[in-house]
Parts: structure tokens; sequence; C-alpha cells
């Protein structure tokens, strides 16, 4: 897709929750304009008390995105992050939660409060909230079973059949769907692929929108598999989860780590029911997909992240 001459290439981001915050806080150093699209299906901790007493959007993503892009002193981006640990009603929030939350009463609405507070924050790129009002999501596991609520759907230890969003029918913004058109690269993840990415492509214009992009669009693959969501998944496992709940094949690529992780840190999640992800290339071949495999992995506090240096730099390597 040609650019106009001098323009920044565009790249959407789609996801929530830790992972997308990790890969923004990289690409931001790169000239590149970035648009991240966050899930509003959040129910649990300080976000669902929030949505619940207030009756607005949780902030809790959102919060952690406009954070990883903002350019702000290291004390204002400590303050927004605080959480309170004591203090009846007070005990459990984010502080920036508590902040969006009174932007949202000051400016009527909460794509208006990610505006203002992408200002107070002095955010490098755009955050859009997938919808501009709360969505519920609910899994069928393979048992048949339905499970409703983001936070309560790893909790029940069976593979889910599909994901789904109520109400049926979600509007997203017009500026969203904006962004995903003139996007030269989509990515998907890194993230919970059930309640993380795939919450923002159900939404269905969203997903249509995607579908029908000219931009690449690639799917950034989880380091490990998570329990009550991907247990057993391999990278094919993730992508066909991906084009099952869109009905079309529409990842063109995908990044994979293929770096070596501890055995200390491997036992230490097998305990959490986690295994590396590992690829599956002929699967992924089969479904037409480029694959890229490099090392990928740091360790924060025995914790398997993306390097999000790495990952950014060969994101933009696709431009």
């Amino acid at each position: 897709m040609e650019r106009t001459r001098h323009r920044k290439p565009k790249i959407v981001i789609i996801g929530g929750g830790t992972g997308l915050s990790v890969l923004l806080r990289g690409l931001k150093k790169y000239p590149v304009d970035i648009t991240a699209i966050v899930t509003v299906a959040d129910d649990g901790g300080s976000s669902g008390r929030l949505r619940d007493e207030l009756e607005i959007p949780p902030p809790g993503d959102v919060r952690n995105v406009l954070v990883a892009l903002s350019d702000v002193e290291p004390l204002v981006e400590a303050l927004f992050q605080h959480r309170f640990k004591t203090g009846d009603g007070l005990s459990g929030h984010a502080l920036g939660n508590l902040l969006l939350a009174g932007m949202i009463s000051i400016t009527g609405d909460f794509f208006h409060a990610i505006t203002e507070m992408s200002k107070v924050l002095n955010v490098r790129g755009r955050v859009l909230p997938a919808a501009n009002q709360s969505t519920v999501l609910h899994a069928e596991l393979e048992d048949g079973r339905i499970v409703t609520g983001e936070s309560k759907i790893p909790y029940f230890g069976k593979r889910i059949h599909r994901v789904f969003l109520t109400p049926e029918q979600v509007e997203p913004l017009n500026e969203t769907l904006n962004e995903i058109r003139r996007a030269d690269l989509i990515v998907c993840g890194p993230g919970s692929l059930y309640t993380s990415i795939l919450p923002n492509l159900l939404v269905e214009k969203i997903g249509q929108a995607v579908v029908e992009a000219e931009a690449k669009k690639v799917y950034v693959c989880n380091v490990m598999t998570q329990a009550g969501e991907t247990l057993g998944y391999t990278a094919a496992d993730h992508v066909q989860a991906l084009h099952d709940h869109l009905g079309t094949n529409f990842v063109n690529t995908i990044i994979v780590n293929n770096g070596d992780i501890p055995e200390e840190l491997l036992e230490k999640y097998k305990q959490e029911l986690s295994t590396q992800v590992l690829c599956d290339s002929e699967r992924l071949q089969q479904l037409g997909i480029d694959i890229i495999e490099a090392e990928l992995v740091k360790y924060d506090d025995d914790v398997v992240r993306h390097d999000t240096l790495r990952l950014a730099a060969i994101l933009c390597s696709l431009l």
C-alpha cells in the first residue's frame, strides 16, 4: 500500500492486558504512528468495581496502555499506576482508574475521557476503546457450559469452544474503524487469546474492518500457554482460534519465540499448568502464514515476557 509522502507508517495494535502495554513501550521509540485498540470486556479488580458502581466502561486496560505510551516524568507515571492498599472503598483501586472515572464524569463519555487524559499524559499515539460502552464476554466450554465474565473464564479448566459478547450488536467508534482502514500494519497480540485479543475482534464491525483492510495482519504469539485459556495450544492452534471466530483466514504473518527458557522457570510455569508454545511450522504453512521465529524472551521477576525492543524492531521491519 502506498503511503502519502512524509506520512509516518501507521501501526494498529489490537489487544489488552499486560502484553499490549509491554509491546507499546518498545514501539513508541520508533518513528511510527501508533493506534492501540483496547478491550472493554474487563470485569475484575478495580476496573470491575468501577464498572459496576459507576456504570462506566472498565478503565484498567486503557490506563495501562495510556501509561505505556506516555511521555511524562517517572513520578507522574508512578502516581497514575499507584494502587491504594488501605482505605474504606479505596483499597485495591489504581489512582489512574479513578482519574479516568472522574474524566468520564466531566467529559460525558469514555472516548472523550481517554482523549483528554492522553493530553495530560502526553501520549505518543492514539488509544481507542473497542467500543464506547462496556461489553460482557462469555465463553462456551467444550462440555457446553457457558461462563459469563472475562475474569471468570480462565478458572474453569476446560478447553474453550468459543467466546462471544453481549450485547450482540456493539457499535465501535468511527475513529476506530478509520484507523484500521488507514493502517499499514495490523498487529494482534501479544496477550490473552480469548480474554484480551478476541473481545476486540468480536465487535462485528471491527473484525470485519480488520479482515477487509489492505494492511498486512500479524499475530504475535504468546511465549507461554495459559491455563484455563490455551492449555496445550501450539502456535497454529492460536491462529486457528482467531480464524474460526472471524469465519475466515486473515492472519498473514505470525511472530513466534524460538529462544530458550531456563529449566527452573519452565518448571515454575509447569506447576501453573503453563508450557512453552511450540511452533508447528507445517500447520502454519498449510494455513498460508509466513513464520518469523526469533529469540524474543526476557525475564522479569521470574515472569516470562516478550523482549519489547526486539519485538518492536521486527514489527517495524515489516513496514
